[in-house]
């Protein structure tokens, strides 16, 4: 029997997110609908249509643009009413740690965050890592009206799903941002065409080994050629080498990615926390006991220096053959 999903999707610029997609792949074969906000998401919302969704909710209003708590809690609360989902599924994203337990203490409902394998049917059961990704936890949900599941990005293939159309629906809401004790007040982000760190296929970061700013330059060469996102660790970051929007660990993003390659980083436990579930870890670092190169499935001893940018040249000639 098939079980009724609403899906809290997300995009970038009016595209729709590779972890929304993930999230469709999760909920294969089942009754999804779908929430989506901002007024530049139409684009997204009608791919959201042609992929299976049967009801995309779009909230239009401008004021949606920007991510406030309450605002988006109390659309998802009113959709939660009308169609009544036994699962939300969203994805672990800033957004989705913050909304997603707001929406479950609310509506006092079992959640389970951050998960790496997820079964909807016939008995929910998902995976998640804790201790910092020391341990997995296999985790059946027990029967209830609702459930909250958040999904970690790049956990899962967005592989393919159905082609049955579904109609999208201008949504609105009743919320007054007036009387909001949060207030929307300017959004200043660094403009970057390089993909997000959370949804990257390929990280090259970079450790306080890297020694300065300019020094970055090395591997936003490499990533360049083969269309990877640029990560730090939080040495580097602390230092002013990088900019914290790039830091990966406990205190920074959760990553996933296909391939991490770390260069200069000796992998402390808070950096290893947010990567180690990548497919395949890559070490770079010229101390052969560094602890990075117990998790890492290749090490290369040596002085990362020299080996980014001979990487970056074997890079070009396969990309060239391809």
């Amino acid at each position: 029997m098939m079980k009724k999903i609403l899906i809290l999707a997300e995009h970038k610029k009016g595209q729709l997110k590779k972890a929304s997609l993930e999230l469709l792949t999760a909920a294969k074969g089942q009754d999804v609908k779908a929430v989506i906000f901002g007024s530049d998401a139409q684009n997204a919302a009608n791919d959201l249509a042609v992929k299976g969704v049967s009801v995309v909710a779009w909230v239009k209003d401008a004021k949606f643009d920007a991510y406030l708590p309450d605002a988006y809690a109390k659309v998802i609360e009113d959709l939660i009413a009308e169609h009544k989902p036994e699962i939300v599924l969203g994805s672990a994203s800033s957004l989705g740690k913050d909304l997603i337990p707001k929406l479950a203490a609310r509506l006092d409902a079992p959640i389970v965050t951050d998960c790496i394998e997820v079964q909807l049917d016939p008995a929910i059961k998902v995976r998640r890592p804790f201790y910092s990704g020391k341990a997995m936890a296999s985790v059946e949900f027990l029967p209830a009206p609702l459930a909250f599941i958040s999904i970690r990005p790049n956990a899962l293939a967005a592989g393919e799903v159905s082609s049955t159309k579904g109609t999208v629906k201008e949504t609105t809401s009743s919320f007054d941002f007036g009387a909001s004790p949060v207030q929307f007040v300017r959004r200043t982000q660094a403009a970057s065409d390089r993909p997000d760190l959370t949804e990257a296929n390929i990280i090259l970061s970079g450790g306080r080994s890297m020694k300065t700013k300019e020094n970055f330059k090395i591997l936003y060469d490499a990533a360049d050629v083969i269309g990877a996102a640029v990560g730090a660790s939080r040495a580097a970051v602390d230092e002013g080498l990088a900019s914290h929007d790039m830091q990966v660990g406990q205190t920074g993003k959760t990553v996933n990615p296909s391939l991490y390659i770390a260069s200069g980083i000796s992998g402390a436990i808070q950096h290893l926390a947010g990567m180690r579930t990548s497919k395949v870890i890559v070490a770079i670092n010229k101390d052969p006991q560094a602890p990075i190169f117990q998790k890492a499935d290749y090490g290369i001893v040596g002085d990362l220096f020299q080996v980014i940018p001979a990487l970056t040249e074997e890079f070009k000639k396969i990309k060239a053959k391809a």
